[in-house]
């Protein structure tokens, strides 16, 4: 009688699993050492005192807010060009593409100076606004401007490739039985995107959230948590920059767990 094709197979780890885990603890061990190192050189007094400093809690603050603005007012013109990426084949799509992936390769302080020669001043669209009384630079208008230019390709890219998973044909279903596109588009495509779209949204606040060259350059007050640890540390040196470094970390890892776990329960849901 001719046994499974599992029974001759044998059991524990092969060679190559246990090359995989050893390559991954390495992996592990290079991002957790220095988070690691930061915490046991922080002590407890000195972290309490920079958790009631009121400078630090209102960089928090502010980096939370705009970088969550950020992700909520791009989303509305991203996520349907995301579907128009998906969906449609037309002249120069790939030079778009390449634009969108363009923030996560250039050096965010040439993002920054590229951002200041449109929103400054002396610029057309700066002096424009400079006419009414007002100005993003050095506002958080202008933090979030800057956060958004940085982490926009995670959403973009993330929610492209949530509708390319869409079948077509669930589309052209609902369009042959009458609705009309922009309601096939919010009923069928962008729930089953959902996912794809959630994470996109999760990973632009989070990219936003630590952005830090092209704020300063952009806005250097008023100061984002990244921009006053460089403060910090610039000014008063290690310990200081550092106690306010791994409160800022607990924060974002705090924020960032409760995104991921409401991600994922909209995934466990649909599926």
């Amino acid at each position: 009688m001719q046994t499974g094709s599992f029974s001759n197979s044998k059991p524990g780890l092969s060679g190559f699993e246990l090359a995989a885990y050893a390559a991954g603890a390495l992996v592990l061990l290079f991002v957790a050492a220095p988070l690691c190192s930061l915490a046991l050189r922080t002590s407890l007094p000195s972290l309490f005192e920079t958790a009631r400093d009121a400078q630090v809690l209102k960089s928090i603050r502010l980096s939370l807010l705009t970088s969550l603005a950020a992700s909520l007012l791009f989303s509305i013109p991203a996520i349907p060009f995301a579907w128009l990426l998906a969906r449609r084949h037309f002249f120069l799509k790939g030079l778009m593409l390449a634009l969108i992936d363009l923030p996560v390769v250039v050096p965010h302080s040439t993002a920054g100076i590229a951002l200041l020669s449109v929103l400054g001043g002396r610029s057309c669209l700066g002096g424009f606004i400079k006419r009414f009384g007002l100005s993003v630079i050095d506002h958080p208008a202008g933090i979030a401007l800057a956060m958004a230019f940085v982490s926009l390709p995670f959403l973009v890219n993330s929610a492209r490739e949530g509708f390319a998973a869409v079948p077509e044909r669930l589309e052209k279903a609902a369009l042959n039985l009458g609705a009309s596109q922009v309601r096939v588009f919010f009923t069928v495509s962008v729930p089953l995107a959902a996912r794809a779209i959630l994470t996109g949204l999760v990973m632009m606040f989070a990219r936003g959230l630590s952005e830090f060259g092209a704020v300063l350059i952009v806005a250097y007050h008023p100061m984002t948590a990244p921009v006053l640890i460089y403060d910090r540390l610039s000014t008063y040196g290690l310990r200081h920059a550092g106690s306010a470094a791994l409160l800022f970390l607990a924060v974002s890892l705090a924020v960032f767990v409760v995104l991921r776990t409401i991600a994922g329960g909209r995934r466990h849901a649909r599926s």
